[in-house]
């Protein structure tokens, strides 16, 4: 792992006040069963940390009139790999603490997973008007999920992932609150997506996986070659 980033004080690093947040986080979910397991998390990171990653300064990528699928835009989209962490002290702190044994044992105390031998990949997700999911499980090498989500102020709170019982029945979605998070275990019933609807400016946010070592992106990781663990 590099080595935490240090805060101006001295007193804490960085990648110490984002642990603590998610320990705090991952202590205190809320969990719900239908249509199945998932948790909403509140706080997730410290507020001048959720405030900085939503401001930096990445391009939002045009497209051109195609969605369903993220990849397909690939070519554009952004992840807290070596590059990105080597400019941005949070991005860095952020992964440094998904990294972390402790973090991962406490995912795993909260949730059940199983997070052995898995990478961290972060990815930058900067949603415009047009833009839309299909209903997907995330089921095989993505082994957790974490869609945290950025912004400032509550003008975005209809821009929820939503949450289906099947592929094609929607159930709910939880509201696009700034620096919380919807996290679920993926398995073949952990259906999700972006219903089709306006989005005012970008919707922001960072999708957290832990992924297998048969994650083909290798230069998607923080740490391609640092398992967690």
């Amino acid at each position: 792992m590099t080595k935490p980033v240090q805060m101006q004080d001295g007193a804490q690093t960085l990648t110490d006040a984002v642990m603590a947040s998610l320990d705090a986080t991952f202590a205190n979910g809320a969990r719900f069963e239908q249509p199945y397991r998932h948790w909403i998390m509140s706080d997730v990171f410290p507020k001048a940390v959720a405030q900085t990653l939503y401001r930096l300064p990445f391009e939002t990528a045009d497209l051109h009139g195609v969605s369903g699928k993220r990849e397909l835009h690939n070519d554009t989209r952004k992840y807290f790999d070596a590059e990105t962490n080597a400019v941005f002290p949070e991005c860095l702190a952020v992964a440094d603490a998904f990294q972390a044994p402790e973090t991962v044992a406490a995912i795993e105390k909260a949730t059940g997973a199983d997070l052995t031998g898995t990478y961290v990949r972060l990815e930058y997700a900067q949603d415009i008007d047009g833009f839309w999911l299909q209903p997907h499980t995330d089921l095989g090498v993505k082994k957790f999920t974490m869609l945290i989500y950025l912004g400032e102020g509550t003008d975005q709170l209809d821009l929820g992932t939503d949450i289906y019982s099947d592929a094609e029945t929607w159930a709910k979605r939880p509201e696009f609150t700034p620096n919380t998070a919807l996290i679920f275990v993926p398995g073949d019933n952990t259906w999700h997506g972006f219903e089709p609807r306006t989005i005012k400016g970008v919707r922001k946010s960072v999708i957290m996986n832990y992924v297998t070592d048969e994650w083909r992106a290798r230069e998607q990781l923080a740490y391609p070659n640092t398992p967690v663990k």
